[in-house]
């Protein structure tokens, strides 16, 4: 979308109720994946140095590579497929992805989460526009290699699969010592004097069930909702005087996050109820959620900011 600068490219985007995905391959040919673009800088070749730092057969970082000054870890998305954590020490270096140019590894420098990470993949195709409408709920489609690693999916311009790829998923396999601090803030929860529900929406189970558990620490009430449509429906069937707080995320299924602030705050009988936003993607996300009238945006699932501000908006 070239002339636009990042804040109008979400601006259009949001009120199109739409996003847009990088198409890539693991194989000549094969399955079609996707990534959402707000969670990419850029597509590269790289026939630089990798420095190998574990020559374990089950690591799922293949090393460090070095982009205009900048060191960051290379991770093998083919490899994190196959990946299972009931079986951690199984042996990766049978599915290392191979490269369609001898000299130039194709990778995907993503940032979200406050990461910057290299994803190898196979090749890197197209991008498609998609209606939020568009996206449709679905885990682990292409079977149980997969381990729940596809968050939801759609359809390429020949009506082919394209599976949607859960990063924060990869971040917590990657990263095991990120659940490890989470877990410790986890000990330090108090209870929130409140009989409120906490409605929450997700497209990825992983950061669901995190949410809820952090809730149930906190002695709330809640229910979870895998897409922005669910959470509307539910919340505008019922006495909104019964929920005191929405926990969103901005990338989802059918309604994005953006359309549940939207909706929320334009309808008089809920526009009360504050909203936190819950995301990996900040910069021109945040400030396009926060012109909506979106009461807190936080990082994803950090026990003790989420309960600073839960204390703080909860009625």
């Amino acid at each position: 979308m070239p002339g636009l600068t990042q804040i109008d490219r979400t601006t259009t985007l949001h009120k199109n109720n739409s996003l847009q995905l990088l198409c890539f391959f693991l194989e000549d040919n094969k399955e079609i994946y996707a990534i959402n673009v707000f969670k990419i800088r850029e597509v590269i070749k790289y026939s630089g140095e990798i420095s190998q730092i574990d020559f374990k057969d089950h690591s799922l970082i293949e090393g460090l590579i070095t982009i205009r000054g900048v060191t960051l870890p290379l991770i093998d998305m083919n490899k994190w497929f196959h990946y299972d954590p009931e079986n951690p020490y199984k042996n990766l270096t049978l599915y290392k992805t191979k490269s369609k140019d001898l000299n130039n590894e194709v990778i995907i420098i993503c940032e979200f989460s406050n990461f910057i990470i290299g994803v190898k993949i196979y090749q890197a195709d197209r991008i498609l526009d998609k209606k939020w409408t568009e996206i449709e709920q679905g885990i682990n489609i292409a079977g149980g290699a997969h381990n729940n690693k596809i968050i939801s999916h759609t359809r390429y311009f020949d009506n082919r699969l394209v599976q949607i790829v859960d990063m924060e998923k990869m971040l917590a396999d990657i990263f095991p010592w990120l659940e490890q601090e989470k877990n410790k803030e986890f000990e330090q929860l108090q209870k929130v004097e409140s009989e409120k529900i906490v409605l929450i929406a997700d497209d990825s189970p992983t950061i669901l069930k995190n949410l809820a558990k952090i809730l149930d620490k906190l002695g709330l009430k809640h229910k979870s909702f895998l897409n922005g449509q669910d959470l509307l429906n539910y919340l505008f069937s019922h006495h909104t005087s019964e929920i005191g707080l929405i926990i969103t995320d901005l990338e989802m299924p059918e309604v994005s996050g953006f359309e549940v602030i939207k909706q929320t705050k334009a309808c008089n009988k809920s526009a009360h109820i504050p909203i936190i936003v819950n995301s990996s993607m900040n910069g021109s996300n945040e400030e396009m959620a926060l012109s909506l009238n979106a009461d807190a945006f936080i990082n994803k699932s950090s026990p003790l900011e989420i309960q600073a501000v839960i204390q703080r908006l909860i009625k």
